[in-house]
Parts: C-alpha cells; structure tokens; sequence
C-alpha cells in the first residue's frame, strides 16, 4: 500500500484513529514476514482473552483464512479475501447474516483484519485479461500478518505460565502429601513436638486458598507450605539424632559390663569350669538402627530444593542467542525467560513431557535454564528432547544440578584466557 494512500469505510460507518494507524502499520511491515496462517490462527486463539476477541468472532476468522488460497501468509502477496455473505456464513457453520455482521466488526476492532470497502461496498476483484487480480475489494488479513509476532509472544507467555500454574499446583500436592505423612508418622512415633498445632496451621494455610486461585496466590501457598515441611523435617531430624546417640549409649554400656566380667581369674578358672555362653549383642539393636536409617533417608527426599540454583543476569550472559525470544525481544525475569523457552520448545522439538517432568523434578526456573543451554549449544546436541530427559533422570539422582553447565558456557564465551 503506498504510504499517503489510506482506505476510508463505505456507507455511515467513520473512519478511526485506529483504522489509520493500522493502515500505517500494515505499510511499515517487512516484505518478507511470513506465516503459516493455521499455525497463527492457533496462537491467537491461544491468546483470545489478551485480545478481547470471543469463541465465535474465532469462527468467522477461521471462516475468512479458509477463502485464501496458500497455507502461508506473506507481505508479498495480496492478503485481501472477498466472499459473499452467504459463503461466508456456511463456512462459520450456518452463522446469520447479523451475528455475523456483528462478529466481522469484532474482528476489525481487534485489528486482526481490516476492511477494503469498494465504492458501492460490495465485495469483488478485477481481474487482468490473464485471469490475475489487480484489485480486489473485502477483508484485509494484512493486520493479522504484521501483529504476528505481538500475538506469538503472548500466546507462549500464556502457554508458559499455564504450565507454570500446573506445575505450581502439583508441587502443593506432593507438598501436602509430604507434611500429612510426616506429621502422622511424628504423631505414631510419639515424638514430642506441638504437632496439633502445626496440623491446625497447615489447614489453615490450605482454607485461605480461594475456590479459583491465580497464580500468584498459589505460589505464595507453596512458600508458605515448603516452610512449614521444613520446620517439620527438622524437628523430626532432631528427633532421629537424639535416639541415634540413645542407641550408642546403651551399646557403649553393654560393651563396658561385658569387658569388666572377664576378669583375670575367671581366665584362670578356666580349667576347671565350663566356658559360660556369652551373648550376642542384642538383635533389637539392629532393626532400630535400620529403622531410624530408613526414617532418616525418608525425610530427606521431599526437601530437595527447587529454587533457582543460578541467577537469572548469569543465565542471561551465559545463553545469550534466547533474548530475541522473550516478550518484546527482551528477557526482564523468570517469566519471561519461560515465555522464551515455550517457543524454542517447539523449535528444539521438546515434548511438552519432558519439559513438563523437567519442572517437577528440577523446578521451572531450572528446567527453563536447562533449554536455554541446550539453546546456546545448538548442533553440539543431537536430539534437544533426549538430552533434557537425561538432565531430569541425573537430576532425579541428584548427579545433576545446572550451576555446572551455566559456568562451563560463560567460560567457552570468555575464552582460553
């Protein structure tokens, strides 16, 4: 579109501020930006609610990308579509001629298309001798293709903190399995503590959780619940250290009695008395041992820390190739960095498995600056999926923390100095 050129709208409907800047938009746009127009009709639909746009103005759009002709949308080629009402209204399953009216100038308001009104309004194209289009008057999909990137971006942020929020509300559940179990096995084993009382807090951390959280209020529960399970695991492990010095105490008694009963004369004795049968040491000894040492390992699995093990300024410096991929081409915090990642996943061909089992076991944070590295790597790695699955199987062992592999990338970008 020339640049002092602008298209006015037919009949009693005015022109906008909005409508000009659109226009403005559309002829600023890099000739070779291009989409598959499914793929970006799945993002917006992905981010339908960040663009005020309902299920069935949804319909009609896809309606309207049916009418072109190619899979891809490009600047080079004209993005106008012209049909009928009525082919237009049974492509959008059988939609009226007013709601979808009503629908169309949704779509224009969102300034996802745009309207080429002909002179008398009607929708047509002129065709060359040839049977090419020169001019055609209707819908301008333009709008769609230039904001491409703006609704990518919020679809993955949507996407990632969707994930996020279900990762969030997996770890309150393990969280609370963890503190019933621990609590209930204080209580069995009778160790003294105000259990009641941190029972009575628990249930009042999990009562203050509205019917239909954000995610904000469900990262604050999880806080406030890993604190609590760590002040329950510590008083347990406390417990466990007295009855393990308990236990080499009365051994220690025990050895001491049994080495002041041989005595020099009953070694001479010897000769004309019975060796007396000595005793074992006591086989109830063992089993409390075994049992405190499975107590012991038990209550050290549910603290593993799912913090972020590297800041976030070192994550950046060290895989710098994912800052194009935030929101607005900038990475400012942890979100962003797992708004990035949710759009190499797909680039990288992560499953959404794997990465989903990568948050649960390292944390999101982690997991995300995982696929920033395997990012920053590029054709060091064969298959981006397997590798994230080998990092989340070593971090299940704890062989495996991502310190490491940030500090080896900020070496290879310092040098051999």
């Amino acid at each position: 579109m020339d640049s002092g050129h602008v298209t006015t709208p037919f009949g009693r409907r005015s022109m906008t501020f909005a409508s000009l800047s659109r226009q403005r938009q559309i002829s600023e746009a890099k000739p070779e930006t291009a989409r598959n127009k499914w793929k970006l009709f799945r993002a917006v639909c992905e981010a339908r609610e960040a663009l005020n746009v309902s299920d069935r103005s949804l319909s009609v759009l896809d309606a309207l990308l049916s009418f072109y002709p190619s899979d891809e949308l490009t600047s080079k080629n004209d993005l106008i579509v012209f049909p009928s009402n009525a082919q237009l209204s049974i492509r959008a399953r059988g939609m009226t001629a007013a709601t979808l009216r009503r629908h169309l100038a949704a779509l224009v308001d969102a300034g996802l298309i745009l309207r080429k009104d002909s002179a008398n309004g009607k929708r047509f194209a002129r065709r060359s001798r040839a049977g090419e289009i020169n001019e055609a008057f209707g819908f301008n999909l333009a709008p769609l293709l230039s904001r491409a990137k703006e609704i990518e971006d919020i679809a993955a942020k949507i996407a990632a903190d969707r994930e996020l929020f279900h990762a969030t509300r997996e770890r309150i559940s393990l969280c609370r399995r963890d503190i019933t179990k621990l609590i209930q096995l204080a209580i069995d084993g009778c160790v003294e503590g105000e259990w009641s009382q941190l029972h009575d807090r628990f249930r009042a951390f999990l009562a203050s959780l509205p019917r239909q959280p954000s995610l904000d209020e469900l990262q604050f529960l999880l806080s406030r619940l890993i604190e609590l399970r760590t002040t329950i695991v510590k008083l347990l492990h406390e417990h466990d250290k007295m009855q393990n010095m308990c236990a080499r105490e009365s051994q220690n008694e025990r050895h001491i009695q049994d080495s002041q009963t041989q005595s020099f004369y009953e070694s001479e004795a010897e000769q004309n008395t019975p060796p007396a049968e000595t005793s074992n040491p006591p086989a109830a000894a063992r089993p409390a041992k075994e049992k405190h040492r499975a107590v012991k390992q038990a209550l050290e699995e549910p603290i593993q820390s799912l913090k972020p093990a590297v800041a976030l300024d070192t994550v950046l410096r060290a895989c710098s190739e994912i800052h194009p991929y935030g929101p607005g081409g900038s990475i400012r915090s942890w979100r962003d960095l797992l708004a990035a990642t949710a759009v190499l996943r797909s680039m990288l061909q992560i499953s959404p498995s794997a990465f989903h089992q990568a948050c649960l076991v390292m944390g999101p944070e982690n997991a995300g600056a995982a696929i920033a590295c395997i990012f920053e790597k590029g054709g060091q790695i064969n298959s981006a999926g397997a590798y994230l699955r080998d990092l989340t199987r070593r971090a299940t062992q704890r062989q495996f923390t991502i310190k490491p592999m940030v500090s080896a990338l900020l070496r290879s970008k310092a040098g051999p100095s």
